[in-house]
């Protein structure tokens, strides 16, 4: 990467060189300046407003975009566009094309592309720099988008959830626990809401210099596949409870907002995706709490098996690497993800997600297509 300005002017001789190479003198460079400059986008510096309130959500009825889309993906996978596939399960970069320019069957397109592929990591975008209204206008495509409760948001524009960590701020371990030997908490996104995301968008503004900060993905349907068949059957028809109760207390205790009343919500172990039919664990670690009608014990015991067995299953999980340009899009019904806090405490982490909710999740049936 070429030098910025300030890191030419941080070289700047201290003795004249010509003096220096007279006198076998070795040039000294001046020390590199540690002044943090701040986030490359301030618009997005998470905003925290405690009287800021939103409304209980009301159900709607969700029009799948992927159902509308041609198999083919015509106005999506041009001649000039290249995907490389990152593992056969769950995964595949693109190159060449930009998701701002797609139409509307473009964006079809790419939700049906999402939910065969679980997630995408588009290179070279310039979504980053459309503006606000433009990005929330894409992003609406898929659904209506959630207003976090909790986390940061941009001011005027409760639509975006802001992902930020710099040296004064560290919110994500925090919450995921300080006293904790590992920080991953695998999780999908708000799944507490009667109606969960379904395609959505994160992409990045400020990242590590020297590596880290990505994210694990995982295939919530490759995970139900290792099970076996018995144990599925099992699984199917169970219900559990996924909860936003603990984030709202977490960020009460910190002084942060609270915009509405948290939500439980009862949704199937196993899912179904409305356009692949394929069956999928729907649990994590962040938001499902207990399984309905089965003791404590019971619930426990089942749950901690469940959370151990996406948790350690590497040959389904991919490290999504995140460069300048880069925008991420997976489908939050079969996936399950975790920040990778893996950098110095000296960096800037800022990343903006944009979460389109999607339909209730259907239960898996018997004669639902595997």
């Amino acid at each position: 990467m070429a030098p910025s300005v300030a890191q030419l002017e941080s070289v700047t001789p201290t003795v004249d060189p010509i003096q220096a190479i007279k006198e076998n003198v070795k040039v000294q460079p001046k020390a590199e300046s540690t002044e943090d400059k701040g986030p490359s986008y301030p618009f997005y510096y998470p905003y925290f407003d405690v009287n800021e309130k939103f409304p209980p959500l009301e159900i709607f009825e969700h029009d799948e975009p992927g159902l509308r889309a041609d198999p083919k993906k015509p106005h999506l996978l041009t001649p000039n566009v290249t995907t490389t596939d990152i593992s056969p399960y769950i995964g595949t970069e693109v190159k060449g094309v930009q998701i701002s320019q797609l139409s509307k069957e473009g964006l079809d397109e790419l939700a049906l592309f999402v939910a065969e592929r679980k997630l995408v990591v588009f290179r070279d975008q310039d979504f980053k720099d459309l503006g606000a209204d433009r990005q929330i206008d894409i992003a609406k495509h898929f659904g209506p988008i959630q207003r976090h409760p909790t986390s940061g948001n941009v001011k005027g524009y409760p639509e975006f959830h802001v992902v930020y960590r710099d040296p004064k701020h560290d919110f994500f371990r925090e919450y995921s626990g300080a006293n904790r030997a590992s920080h991953l908490q695998w999780h999908s996104d708000v799944s507490y809401e009667k109606q969960p995301p379904g395609t959505t968008f994160f992409f990045i503004l400020d990242q590590p210099e020297v590596g880290g900060g990505d994210t694990l993905f995982l295939s919530q349907v490759e995970a139900y596949k290792r099970l076996s068949p018995e144990f599925q059957k099992r699984l199917e028809g169970l219900r559990a409870v996924h909860s936003a109760v603990a984030q709202a207390e977490f960020s009460k205790k910190r002084g942060g907002p609270v915009r509405r009343e948290p939500v439980e919500s009862e949704h199937p172990l196993v899912r179904v995706h409305p356009v692949t039919g394929e069956k999928a664990l729907y649990i994590n670690q962040g938001f499902t709490r207990r399984i309905v009608g089965f003791r404590d014990e019971e619930s426990e015991y089942l749950l901690r098996f469940l959370f151990d067995h996406i948790s350690k299953g590497a040959d389904f999980q991919i490290r999504a690497r995140y460069e300048p340009g880069t925008v991420v899009v997976w489908d939050n019904r079969v996936t399950a993800h975790s920040a990778i806090p893996d950098f110095a405490p000296t960096f800037r982490r800022h990343a903006v997600r944009l979460t389109p909710q999607a339909e209730v999740p259907v239960e898996a049936k018997a004669s639902t297509t595997a």
